[in-house]
């Protein structure tokens, strides 16, 4: 492959490059319509049907109201709002910190096994061991090592107890998901799956950084997150994100649109890289191999530390992670890693690897023609190493 200093952009469970349509429909209310959308006059009028727009097109692609979907900063601030309210949660080992470092009260985690999916017959026996449990939050797809949780099953599980509380006069439990990783790569229905809380973001799915969104189902009693102006119905003060949300509004469109095709293109691309890195000697992909995003895949190399790994990589303009994002700088293992059942010193030597619909043939021809010598001159320096 003939580079021409570009680099290989293989992390974009991180965050994606914004796409061509994204770019084009916000640059008018960057450069032109600017207006605040709370003023009387025609330019903040135009910004306020532009929102509503995109929250119809949000909306659409949850398959709810456009009236249940309010827009925040982030998919980290919608998590923290769908928990503001929790006194007794049920979550996993493996959530993004933005759970568990935000719930509050008594937590339940469940574990997640070594193939890193939550057991619903857990949760059925978390909840009959915590009755009184008023969320339960379990990410639709992991962050790190990308396995699909059967939010599908939990949302029916979680309805079958409310009945039952109904009937015995008991509280209700809610059901949260947090679906950034999730969104625009598996399809996401919150009716169908008895969904009543989901936290999503813009830039994981082509849009820009700086804007998420919240799905509040109707009914479900949530109290203001911040507290100012009347912005979002009076439930997240602050002039809103024009631009963003508008963005937000094309690349969800965008993302939902042919998920089998584009699943089916990446799938090839994935057994490419999956097929060639195990090769490698004591090598493992961390998670289930079919119960997984397409375009993700998660390894652990034994006797390298990640870091080391990715600097390396680095070098050959090569763009990966050893996790999440928004923890690389610290020097602990993953937290997913361990929940999995990893010793510390395979935790430690974690590769993510996470393509996109732009994600080119040529591209993962370069990254595995270098991984391979890469992690060999990595073990010889290593004084853990032992062949």
């Amino acid at each position: 492959m003939s580079k021409a200093n570009k680099t290989v952009y293989l992390d974009n469970a991180a965050t994606t490059k914004m796409s061509g349509a994204v770019l084009k429909a916000v640059m008018p209310y960057i450069t032109e319509s600017y207006g605040n959308p709370s003023s009387i006059y025609e330019m903040g009028q135009r910004n306020r049907r532009a929102i509503t727009k995109a929250r119809e097109q949000v909306a659409a692609a949850l398959n709810c109201p456009p009236a249940e979907i309010y827009f925040t900063a982030s998919g980290t601030e919608s998590n923290n709002w769908a928990l503001h309210n929790s006194r007794r949660v049920i979550t996993s080992e493996f959530e993004h910190h933005a759970i568990l470092h935000a719930v509050k009260g008594d937590v339940t985690l469940l574990p997640v096994y070594d193939n890193g999916i939550v057991k619903v017959e857990d949760l059925e026996k978390a909840l009959e061991e915590n009755p009184d449990t008023d969320l339960v939050t379990v990410m639709a797809v992991n962050n790190e090592i990308a396995t699909i949780q059967p939010i599908a099953e939990i949302g029916a599980l979680i309805a079958d107890w409310n009945k039952k509380n109904a009937e015995a006069g008991r509280g209700q439990c809610l059901f949260h998901t947090d679906a950034v990783q999730a969104i625009g790569n598996i399809p996401i229905d919150v009716q169908a799956m008895n969904i009543d809380l989901l936290s999503i973001s813009a830039h994981k799915l082509h849009g820009m950084k700086g804007v998420g969104a919240l799905y509040v189902r109707k009914g479900v009693n949530l109290p203001p997150f911040i507290l100012g102006g009347g912005q979002e119905r009076g439930f997240r003060a602050g002039t809103e994100n024009v631009a963003g949300i508008v963005g937000f509004g094309v690349a969800i469109e965008e993302a939902v649109r042919d998920i089998e095709k584009k699943n089916a293109e990446l799938i090839k691309k994935r057994e490419r890289i999956y097929n060639d890195v195990m090769k490698i000697k004591r090598v493992r992909l961390n998670g289930d191999l079919e119960k997984r995003l397409c375009g993700s895949l998660n390894f652990s190399f034994e006797g390298i530390e990640g870091e080391a790994l990715l600097l390396q990589l680095n070098m050959k303009d090569i763009a990966a992670s050893s996790g999440s994002a928004c923890t690389s700088g610290s020097l602990e293992p993953s937290h997913v890693l361990l929940a999995l059942g990893l010793p510390h010193e395979i935790a430690h030597g974690s590769l993510r690897i996470s393509m996109s619909r732009n994600t080119t043939d040529e591209e993962i021809d370069y990254f595995l023609e270098h991984l391979p010598p890469i992690v060999e001159k990595l073990r010889e320096m290593s004084p853990v190493w032992e062949d």
